[in-house]
Order: C-alpha cells, then sequence, then structure tokens
C-alpha cells in the first residue's frame, strides 16, 4: 500500500495539445534514460529539450516556451532549488516536478516552498512520475484548477506531518472564512486491513474518499482531502462564511457518520476546533489527531473538542501494578508457559480497556513494564536481551487495544524464544518455587535439606542455583529475612524478645541474638530501646541496617 496517496480528480491526459517539458540533470545519460524510458506522448507531453545545469534550463525554457520541467535537485553550477526559485519569479506560470535522494529531503521542502509542483525520490518510480505528470498535464489544460487543488494538496499533508516545522505559507488560492480539520480513519485496522492486498486496499480508499464528499454534497462549505497514512485521511474544511458552531458539528457528523464502505468496518474522525487563521491549521491538525486516540474508549465515530475536554476532565485511573505483573510473567516465561504468559497480556490489556487507559498511556506502562521485566531476566543470567525493538507501533495501523496486545505478544515470544536459547529456564523457575515454600515456612526450624527434598533435586545442586540466582547462601538469606521480620515486630509489638525469637523461627535465645547482632550491630533489646526513645523525642527515622 502507498502510505502517501494523494487524492484528486485528473484530466483525461490525450486531451488536447502536448504540454511542452525540458528535462534537467547534469548527466546526459540521465537525461536520455527520462527522455526514452517513458512514452511521454501517450502522457499528453512533448519532450522539447535536454538542460544539463540550471542556467542552461532558463535558456531553454526561453527559447522553446516550455511548461513543464523534470528536474534533479543536485547539479553543478546553479542547482535544482536555485533553478525552481527562478523560474517561479520569471516565468510563474511553468510547473516544475523535482527528483531527489532520500539526503536532500531538505532541499525537498524547501523547493516546495518556492512552488514546485511536486517531487520524487530516487530511484524514480516510473509509474508514479507518470502519474504526476499526468495530473500537471491535467491541470495545466483545465486552466490551473488542478494545480490549485494539487499545491493545497502538498501544504495540507505538510502542515498534518511536520507541523509548524513545515513553515511553507497558506497557498494563495486557499480562501475562506473559516476553516476546520477533520481526520478520519478504519477503526480496528491491523485486524482488518494490514494484511489486505494493495489493490483492495486501493478501492476502500476510494470508497472512503467518495463517501466523503458524497455525503458534504450541499453542505456550506467546500474540503480537500489527502492520505497522509494508509490509514489517516486529513480533510481541510473550509466555508465561504461564518457558520455557527452547532451547524458544523451537524454537517461534519453527518458526513464521518455517512461514510460506508459497504463491509461493516466503521471509520471514525477527529475533528478540530473551528479557526480562522490558516497560521493554525498545523496546530488544528494535531488537535483533530489527538482526539482520534479516543475513539478506544466508548467507539464514540466523532470525536469532537468538547467530547476530549469532558473526558479528561473526569478521568481518574487506577495504579496498574507493574510489580506484581513483571512477577507473573517471569514466572511464567520461565516456566515456559505459552498459554498463562497470553492470558497475564490479555488480563493486563483487560485492566488497560476497563480502566479507560487511552493507547499511548497504556504504552508508556507497558514500556515500564518491559524494561522491569529485562531488568529481572538479566539478574537471572540471561543474555541478548538488548536485541533492537521497533519502539512504538505506528498509532495509525495498531489503532485498537487488540492490535497492541498482538505487539506485546510478539514481544513476549521472543522473549520465550530467548529464555529457551538460554536454557536457564529450569534453574530460575525451581528458585522461583523455593522462594514461596522458604516465605511459607521461614517461621519453622527450615533447612536447605528440606527445600531441596521437596523440590525433588539434590540438596548439592538446590544450594548452586539458589546461589547462582539470589546471589546468597540458603543460610544468609533465611537469617536476613528472619531478622527483618523480627526488627518489624520489636518495632510495632510488645511481645518479649525471646517470644520474637520463636516466632521467626530462631528456637534458640542466644542463637537468635548472636544472628541478630551481627546483622544490626546491637542487641533486640539496644534495637527496641533506641527505637523507643527516637519516637519519644519524635525523631522517627530508619532502624533498618546497623543503626
Amino acid at each position: 500500500m502507498n502510505p502517501n496517496v494523494r487524492v484528486m480528480n485528473v484530466a483525461p491526459a490525450n486531451a488536447g495539445k502536448l504540454v511542452k517539458m525540458l528535462i534537467v540533470d547534469d548527466e546526459a545519460v540521465i537525461c536520455e534514460g527520462l527522455r526514452y524510458t517513458i512514452d511521454w506522448s501517450q502522457l499528453g507531453v512533448e519532450v522539447v529539450g535536454e538542460a544539463y545545469d540550471g542556467f542552461e534550463a532558463l535558456r531553454l525554457i526561453e527559447e522553446y516556451g516550455a511548461q513543464l520541467v523534470l528536474s534533479d535537485i543536485r547539479m553543478d553550477g546553479m542547482d535544482g532549488l536555485e533553478l525552481a526559485k527562478q523560474v517561479r519569479q520569471r516565468y510563474p506560470e511553468v510547473q516544475i516536478v523535482i527528483i531527489s535522494g532520500y539526503e536532500d529531503f531538505e532541499y525537498a521542502r524547501q523547493a516546495i516552498r518556492v512552488g514546485v509542483g511536486d517531487y520524487l525520490l530516487k530511484p524514480v518510480d516510473i509509474e508514479e512520475l507518470s502519474s504526476v505528470v499526468k495530473k500537471i498535464v491535467a491541470a495545466i489544460r483545465t486552466g490551473g484548477k488542478e494545480e490549485k487543488t494539487r499545491e493545497i494538496e502538498l501544504w495540507l499533508s505538510g502542515m498534518a506531518r511536520h507541523g509548524m516545522a513545515f513553515g511553507q505559507e497558506p497557498p494563495a488560492s486557499l480562501n475562506g472564512a473559516q476553516f476546520r480539520i477533520a481526520a478520519t480513519q478504519l477503526a480496528e485496522f491491523h485486524e482488518h486491513f494490514a494484511n489486505m492486498e494493495a489493490e483492495r486496499y486501493a478501492a476502500v480508499q476510494e470508497a472512503w474518499l467518495h463517501g466523503l464528499q458524497r455525503a458534504l454534497e450541499g453542505s456550506p462549505f467546500h474540503a480537500v482531502s489527502v492520505f497522509d497514512h494508509e490509514n489517516l485521511l486529513m480533510t481541510l474544511l473550509a466555508a465561504e462564511s461564518r457558520i455557527e458552531p452547532v451547524v458544523w458539528d451537524e454537517w461534519v457528523a453527518k458526513a464521518i457518520g455517512s461514510i460506508s464502505l459497504g463491509t461493516g468496518e466503521q471509520i471514525y474522525g477527529g475533528i478540530s476546533t473551528v479557526y480562522e487563521d490558516l497560521g493554525e491549521t498545523a496546530v488544528r491538525c494535531a488537535e483533530a489527531l489527538r482526539l482520534l486516540t479516543f475513539h478506544v474508549l466508548d467507539g464514540r465515530q466523532v470525536l469532537t473538542p468538547s467530547y476530549g475536554e469532558a473526558v479528561m476532565s473526569e478521568r481518574s485511573l487506577p495504579a496498574f501494578d507493574s510489580g506484581e505483573a513483571v512477577q507473573c510473567l517471569v514466572s511464567a516465561l520461565f516456566k515456559q508457559d505459552r498459554e498463562e504468559v497470553h492470558r497475564l497480556v490479555e488480563d493486563m490489556f483487560h485492566f488497560f480497556r476497563e480502566s479507560g487507559y487511552l493507547l499511548p498511556e497504556a504504552w508508556n506502562l507497558y514500556e515500564e513494564l518491559f524494561a522491569l521485566l529485562r531488568q529481572r531476566l538479566r539478574k537471572s543470567g540471561m543474555t541478548g536481551l538488548d536485541y533492537a525493538r521497533r519502539g512504538q507501533p505506528d498509532p495509525n495501523i495498531y489503532n485498537s487495544y487488540a492490535g497492541l496486545e498482538t505487539v506485546v505478544i510478539e514481544d513476549m515470544e521472543e522473549l520465550q524464544r530467548l529464555i529457551d536459547q538460554n536454557g536457564i529456564d529450569k534453574s530460575y523457575w525451581i528458585v522461583e518455587k523455593a522462594k514461596k515454600y522458604i516465605i511459607e515456612r521461614y517461621r519453622t526450624d527450615l533447612k536447605a535439606s528440606e527445600v531441596a527434598a521437596w523440590l525433588k533435586i539434590t540438596p548439592s545442586y538446590f544450594s548452586y542455583i539458589f546461589k547462582q540466582s539470589t546471589g546468597k547462601g540458603f543460610t544468609e538469606y533465611m537469617n536476613e529475612m528472619r531478622i527483618d521480620q523480627a526488627k518489624h515486630l520489636l518495632a510495632t509489638t510488645q511481645d518479649k524478645v525471646f517470644e520474637i525469637a520463636d516466632k521467626v523461627g530462631y528456637k534458640e535465645y542466644k542463637y537468635f541474638v548472636s544472628v541478630f547482632k551481627t546483622y544490626t550491630g546491637m542487641t533486640p533489646k539496644e534495637y527496641r530501646g533506641l527505637r523507643v526513645s527516637r519516637e519519644m523525642s519524635g525523631a522517627g527515622g530508619n532502624t533498618d541496617g546497623n543503626l
């Protein structure tokens, strides 16, 4: 599919006199290739000459009365950009098409600002070049009407894609008392259209555009539309006189609501605020695009600024527990439980959907979760986690919860592949099970051999993988857990020290005191006394560690 489809009416290319065209490039072989590769007469064109720099081109335009110039942008002497400026000043009726490389985009954008009809990227696609030339020929023969439409379309596309950075002044032919931007797109694009054949999807786009045009017939304004993306139709609506906001809303809602593709899929649109200064167009394009993100909340077809403001003023999003989600995902990933991983991802998106998270917000939370997930996996000894990720998915393609969910599932499946490749899933899973078993029984006189027996592995293997995973031996891990709990009980209860020792798993009082002092630097009674004195003095503070 072509993401830069531009829409306009095309007049028959073979009607009327041939349009005189000049080819300009500093390489003779390129000029000859362009001249003889295409049957120009079938496009309504006569190639009257070839020029090898801008100075010679200006002379030949005068000599032959050229109406169309096809020029490379990089040339010795006067380049294509300067040529475009000179032609626009001396021969404003002459149309120019610039050919540039990807690295010359800034040049090409400047060329558009000085009035070129179009620019094409190298290597030149013959069909695209033929299409552009046919449209310019039609515009020349119809007195420039198509040219003016094309000029407005290019300007609108630049405003939608590059915003204020585009910087081009509005076309002089664009008039009106009021304006409004409508951004429309197909719902659930990834699920229904992403894999559609190009020819079939072109028919969908045609039905989309024509449906909008028919719906606007008889309205108090006219429209110019451009496909800025395969799933994004930007439309500039212009009214010749001021219209009441309610009338605007009624017409726009009717237009969008009446678009039918005959396939059951829905088209929805974000509608900007009405404005009068064309200098606001970039801002209003951004506003309409932002409103599209609200569609996932309730499937609303027409999304207005007032609706967006009402939603934002009433929102109160519940927090998402990334830590808990990561813990569950790590366990499922290391168990290689594909069904469980899918269920956890489904649960996550169910939470986003029910809580009213917009897709960009849901993606930001997922990015945080994924960073935590990779951190946990690295600590477990995994390598290969720095593979290049594609970044945020295209919001025009993945414009539903289900679409975004497929991206997350793909990430999880890649992690499962890496885990399987690393071959550490079994040991990590075993340690995770051991930790849960320890938490449930740390108050008893639990020994490493008992845990190993429960796991059905040898004590030596258990000790090895436990140290590899946690960085601590079993006894050290148990002592830290028990002492942390003892500190909590000393600070929050009136239990006697020997009672606390028993509660956290130490049956010998003296051994408990010895271990406690080793980890905290003081006896349990000293720890409690320090806490009491701090609370009485109002100092509060943290008594953890070697206080």
